[in-house]
């Protein structure tokens, strides 16, 4: 049954803002959450992205903060990337676009001193990556003694990029006496720690099972052998794809993200597609996110840096151009689709060396991915050696990573060639230039 906003204990300030958003029912995780939220509780929330679970935080903290109150944060929001951060910062302003309530996003990448001047402006809710709050905490400039909530997003990110000494540093200059809540996408042992030494009693939230994909992505894989193969797969796939409207392809190097993005920007011209990934600068992928987000390009290439934090709820397809290495980044990718109750297509490439992953992911998932056949009218190209050479080593140190006694094809004729040079190195050693053993060595014959 549906339920609408106007059934929680919201202003009118809150529920027009909703209203102008286009929202009108509240998602799983916004029901489930609110009230306790409202209600003072700490909250723990298991919920994916593209749940809608921003909102169910931030609604809440608006309501408890309802207008602009002294210079110092009444709440405080901690992600562990920028592009969330500025996510949650957007999201936090079209909520309270009726109330003068002040956000101020703090993230790495360029100077303080703009970020600094804002909170001495007055401020009521942060949004911050763990390493920059701590810096201009450190460096003076933020007043905690009057925080009141205090949220961690996406927790089971920042375990994973190694933010949890910060994240206890922040723990030890925050008040006490406040409200915590906890969203993290799965539920490890390393959350099930945090969540011990950060909550207290709390409310326990889980809107799907652990890491399961949105029911309304549909999943399709591909076995493909090489990367030149890979291409030519994402090229047949474009041309007979009518119905792809926004398309983002993830890869997991950066330099696997500038080849398939020097390759479209051929195919579609400079003015259809983007490029996302750490090495570029703070501007261009503020810009890159924002020419997808308003319908300037059609198709945005990344790496994982941007699989969470791109909130963009009309994306069609979801192309891995490589099967992730960190197995839960797989349903923050496919999660960038079917958001908001619309469907989405995930579509992955997957190579012989990552078929060790692909297994990962479907037991974490719990589902085979359906495998669909590549068309009769794709080229497939032959692999390579250096490529079939880095395929083997792949395949060779998982199996290793299995069965540590394991010493692999690729390892032994490694050592049988290593082995020859030893033997010929030890000979030498031992004869000299005299030869093998048995030759009669003549002494040079002295002049008369």
């Amino acid at each position: 049954m549906a339920v609408t906003f106007d059934e929680f204990n919201f202003n009118r300030q809150i529920l027009n803002a909703i209203a102008d958003a286009g929202y009108t029912e509240a998602t799983p995780i916004q029901q489930k959450a609110i009230p306790p939220i409202l209600n003072g509780q700490d909250v723990m929330g298991i919920a994916q992205t593209g749940t809608g679970k921003t909102a169910a935080y931030v609604l809440p903290i608006i309501m408890k903060l309802k207008y602009a109150q002294g210079d110092n944060p009444r709440a405080l929001i901690i992600s562990p990337t920028r592009e969330l951060a500025m996510q949650i910062e957007e999201n936090v302003k079209i909520f309270a676009a009726n109330t003068d309530l002040r956000v101020v996003v703090l993230y790495g990448g360029l100077g303080p001193k703009t970020q600094i001047e804002q909170i001495n402006q007055g401020v009521d809710i942060i949004v911050a990556t763990p390493g920059r709050f701590m810096d201009i905490y450190l460096a003076g400039h933020i007043v905690t003694k009057t925080l009141q909530v205090l949220v961690l997003d996406e927790a089971d990110k920042m375990m994973d990029m190694g933010f949890m000494p910060q994240i206890n540093r922040i723990l030890e200059v925050v008040p006490v006496k406040r409200q915590n809540l906890l969203f993290s996408a799965t539920m490890s042992d390393k959350i099930h720690e945090l969540s011990n030494n950060f909550l207290e009693y709390p409310t326990v939230i889980e809107v799907t099972p652990q890491a399961t994909p949105a029911q309304t992505v549909n999943q399709h894989l591909y076995h493909v052998p090489n990367n030149k193969t890979k291409i030519n797969l994402l090229k047949k796939l474009l041309d007979q794809e009518g119905d792809i409207t926004k398309l983002i392809v993830f890869c997991k190097t950066r330099v696997a993200a500038e080849d398939v993005f020097k390759f479209l920007q051929r195919k579609f011209g400079e003015n259809e597609v983007r490029v996302l990934h750490a090495n570029k600068g703070q501007n261009t992928r503020i810009n890159s996110i924002n020419s997808f987000k308003n319908d300037e390009v059609k198709i945005l290439v990344a790496t994982d840096v941007a699989s969470r934090g791109i909130d963009v709820s009309d994306v069609s397809h979801v192309i891995n151009f490589d099967v992730p290495v960190v197995i839960e980044d797989y349903v923050h990718r496919i999660g960038r689709t079917g958001r908001a109750l619309q469907s989405g297509e995930a579509i992955t490439f997957c190579g012989p060396a990552e078929e060790y992953y692909l297994k990962k992911i479907e037991k974490l998932i719990k589902q085979s991915i359906p495998v669909s056949a590549i068309p009769d009218d794709v080229f497939i190209e032959e692999t390579g050696y250096d490529e079939r050479q880095e395929q083997n080593k792949e395949i060779d140190m998982q199996k290793r990573k299995e069965d540590p006694e394991f010493k692999g094809a690729f390892h032994e004729k490694k050592t049988l060639n290593q082995r020859k040079k030893f033997d010929a190195a030890k000979e030498k050693a031992r004869y000299g230039k005299a030869g093998k053993p048995g030759s009669k060595s003549k002494s040079p014959r002295k002049k008369r």
